[in-house]
């Protein structure tokens, strides 16, 4: 029997990452997000949702672009202090322990110790009620290569990601099979008559 909850946002987990936004050193930022995720495939496209008092939304209406950290239990502090601490007051990249990077594409830096570091170009920028959504156009992606087996796939599980869930963070690195495994037809092997 299922019991009726106050309405809220009740999907869980979510990716635990880290936004990094600002065209120059002087006004990089870097906050903590979980309300992201993916829109569409063809082309890549991602949204974060952002309240318009954080000090990255500022940033990221100026210049256009921001960069999707995802983050791993080393990065879990980082993750954490970012998430409670306002760049307005200190430079978080520095007080957090973390790297700006440069990426390729976009003039926001990078996190260089977060295994994937997604790379985005805001097309919209939707007032949904607490937050504004910045929809955005995936233009670059940069993988640590530490996390690309021999074979050019990325190794996920090695990553060791962290993941957000009503208030606390998991570890999401212990796999349990593969898209479509439960469904999956097992090859039949012909044998051929004598």
């Amino acid at each position: 029997m299922k019991k009726s909850f106050k309405p809220g946002t009740m999907i869980y987990p979510l990716p635990a990452v880290l936004v990094s936004c600002g065209a120059t050193p002087d006004e990089y930022n870097v906050m903590t997000a979980s309300w992201t995720g993916t829109v569409c495939s063809n082309p890549p496209m991602c949204y974060v949702s952002i309240r318009p008092e954080r000090h990255s939304y500022d940033i990221i209406k100026l210049t256009g672009c921001f960069v999707i950290n995802l983050t791993n239990k080393a990065l879990a502090r980082a993750t954490d202090f970012c998430g409670v601490r306002s760049g307005r007051d200190m430079d978080k990249f520095r007080e957090a322990g973390i790297t700006p990077g440069k990426a390729e594409v976009v003039s926001a830096p990078t996190v260089e110790e977060s295994p994937v570091s997604i790379e985005c170009k805001v097309v919209d920028i939707k007032p949904i009620g607490s937050h504004d959504m910045f929809l955005a156009e995936v233009v670059n992606v940069l993988v640590d290569d530490r996390y690309i087996d021999a074979d050019d796939k990325l190794d996920m599980a090695a990553m060791n990601l962290i993941a957000y869930t009503h208030g606390e963070y998991f570890d999401v690195s212990n796999p349990k099979g593969f898209f479509g495994w439960s469904v999956r037809k097992k090859k039949v092997i012909k044998r051929e008559k004598k």
